[in-house]
């Protein structure tokens, strides 16, 4: 059976991304969204996530673009001067799988640590601009993820005959990323982690807008995606340092289209929360938030 979850990524980026997800979660479609524990905003974001009850939260794992947890001196090989993960994400590849590994770990741990002192419940984890892709951040995501309480992981496989059906055709990129995604599915399905069939938004990474969303819930695939969006209320500069050419606006304003929600009305609506409590309970015991 068909099944949708509406998600956006980066809360906690800017006030912008934090408005946009709370008026697309009162207003629209917006079910859940992944926190960036160390975003300049993240403070701001866990006020209005605590204040709407039923939107799902997940850890935005950030080990690339971003800002770290941990101070620069106990990650030195991972971050610059500021705390600051760089762009180069093929060299952070080799780095996280051949080095510092150590630090790695400390920093996962230091993220997922302080997701559990916000006090909110993890619905579920991914990792900015995909890097749970790589296997030794997905092995250390998993096994810190389960003691923390995680239950459910996004796999960013994102099949090619709805986009095509939609006019956008699988480019080589995609086509890697779809047999990386066999690996993370593999890893997390064995450690018992609720996983969805198909993620939506890579493709179209910041231009997820309505006739894109019309046209995908004529094609939409059987069993569980998640679409995924990177929505704000306005520009900021943090948006137009980060993701200069995304359409941050018309992604809100497509979670709020009447339109679209009902071209997607007959497709129940769901959780990972509700998606990980159809499966056995966890043998490990979350750890308490500090």
């Amino acid at each position: 059976m068909r099944r949708v979850i509406f998600s956006a990524d980066d809360f906690g980026l800017s006030p912008a991304v934090n408005e946009a997800v709370e008026q697309a979660h009162r207003e629209g479609l917006l079910d859940a969204a992944s926190l960036m524990v160390a975003g300049p905003a993240a403070a701001d974001a866990v006020r209005r996530a605590r204040a709407m009850p039923r939107l799902c939260v997940g850890l935005h794992l950030v080990l690339v673009e971003g800002n770290a947890v941990l101070a620069p001196a106990a990650i030195p090989d991972l971050v610059d001067a500021s705390g600051w993960f760089g762009s180069d994400q093929l060299r952070r590849g080799f780095a996280y799988a051949f080095a510092a590994r150590r630090q790695l770990e400390a920093e996962i741990e230091a993220q997922f640590a302080a997701f559990a002192a916000t006090g909110l419940a993890l619905d579920h984890a991914n990792a900015h601009k995909h890097m749970h892709l790589h296997p030794v951040v997905a092995g250390l995501m998993i096994r810190i993820g389960r003691r923390y309480g995680l239950r459910a992981l996004r796999i960013p496989a994102e099949p090619a005959a709805p986009l095509a059906a939609c006019g956008t055709s699988a480019g080589l990129g995609a086509r890697a990323l779809a047999a990386w995604s066999r690996v993370l599915r593999a890893q997390a399905t064995r450690a018992g982690l609720a996983v969805n069939d198909h993620a939506f938004g890579l493709a179209w990474s910041g231009h997820m807008t309505a006739p894109r969303l019309l046209a995908l819930a004529r094609h939409l695939p059987d069993g569980l995606s998640e679409i995924y969006f990177h929505p704000a209320s306005r520009p900021d500069a943090a948006l137009a340092r980060l993701m200069p050419d995304y359409e941050h606006e018309a992604e809100l304003a497509a979670l709020l289209d009447p339109a679209v929600a009902a071209a997607f009305a007959a497709i129940p609506r769901t959780s990972y929360g509700a998606e990980a409590a159809t499966l056995p309970p966890a043998t490990i015991t979350p750890t308490s938030p500090a």
